[in-house]
């Protein structure tokens, strides 16, 4: 759920796939036929991932023979049909108890919605300055993300409930938050909050509105251990079966075609990555002519940081079986 149109939009697919039939080979049965559904919002470019179809059917034919399969025919090749299901994972997508499996990486810290509860009641932006809760943030701005994520989260898990079939398994990714005792001892800043800190910058110079700045909040929430914890047991379907953080750099998962590994070119990674998450959501609201001049400064400011080895991003993997 959430699998974009870019060139890793098959891979969980592939792994999945790859994985099936190595234990069907193992135990030499014949490989189940798999059933795939891609999901996200109706505007993705789906076209996109399904023009890469072929190849990904000519890799599964390949599979076969790879392992040595020398007497090979049809009932040995391992079936896959792929199919879309356009819409926002927070609304129910499929008929009672029809899935075995649900993954979602890097998906789930997106929020429905910008937070309520941002404005006071006089009309005062509270979370001025920054495009996310940051240490200057206010505590009720963290509070209004925290419960929209608490919201979300359980209407996504309640949701997959009704869709699995018992025992279904669900494996998702999330964007995690550093604990408070992490944060005190070694903080370090998301690229959220250096991407504000060159948007204040910039309104100083008079480059960006003031106003623009401080009716800009991006919904996104990244939970701690804690706290997706708290969800998972109070919704109670689920057993959870693996709740751990891992860390990844920011330029993590990108390769440079010359096998470059310096800072500069780990640096130039990193941005890439970043701008092609934020870049829409910010050029909407701010426009598309200061977009080349805000990422030109904020490669200077991840560039410190990653020198510096603060350049790393906070993960949660989480695996649950429903009851």
């Amino acid at each position: 759920m959430g699998c974009s149109s870019g060139p890793n939009a098959l891979t969980p697919t592939w792994e999945a796939a790859e994985a099936l039939y190595k234990v069907a080979r193992k135990h030499n049965h014949k490989p189940p036929a798999l059933q795939v559904f891609l999901n996200d919002l109706p505007g993705n470019d789906f076209n996109t991932v399904f023009k890469s179809l072929p190849s990904f059917y000519e890799k599964l034919k390949k599979l076969g023979k790879d392992h040595h399969d020398h007497h090979q025919d049809h009932e040995s090749v391992l079936s896959c049909f792929l199919a879309a299901v356009p819409g926002s994972y927070y609304c129910r997508l499929f008929p009672p108890n029809f899935l075995h499996f649900v993954f979602s990486s890097y998906s789930l810290h997106w929020l429905s919605q910008v937070p309520e509860g941002l404005i006071s009641e006089s009309g005062v932006q509270l979370n001025k300055k920054n495009i996310y809760p940051t240490k200057t943030s206010p505590q009720g701005v963290r509070k209004a993300y925290l419960e929209q994520f608490e919201k979300d989260f359980t209407k996504f898990l309640k949701l997959r409930t009704e869709e699995l079939v018992p025992g279904g398994r669900m494996v998702l990714t999330i964007r995690g938050n550093q604990s408070k005792e992490d944060s005190i001892k070694n903080y370090r800043p998301m690229l959220l909050e250096l991407i504000g800190m060159e948007l204040e910058a910039m309104v100083s110079e008079g480059i960006v509105e003031e106003w623009k700045l401080d009716t800009f909040n991006v919904p996104l929430y990244a939970p701690s251990f804690e706290e997706i914890q708290h969800v998972i047991e109070r919704e109670g379907s689920y057993n959870i079966n693996l709740l751990e953080k891992f860390e990844l750099s920011w330029d993590a998962g990108s390769v440079d075609i010359n096998g470059d590994n310096s800072l500069d070119t780990r640096v130039k990674q990193a941005l890439k990555i970043i701008r092609s998450v934020t870049e829409p959501i910010l050029a909407s609201h701010f426009g598309n002519s200061i977009m080349d001049d805000l990422f030109k400064r904020l490669s200077i400011r991840a560039k410190d940081s990653m020198e510096k080895g603060l350049g790393m991003l906070t993960n949660m993997l989480i695996s649950l079986t429903k009851k």
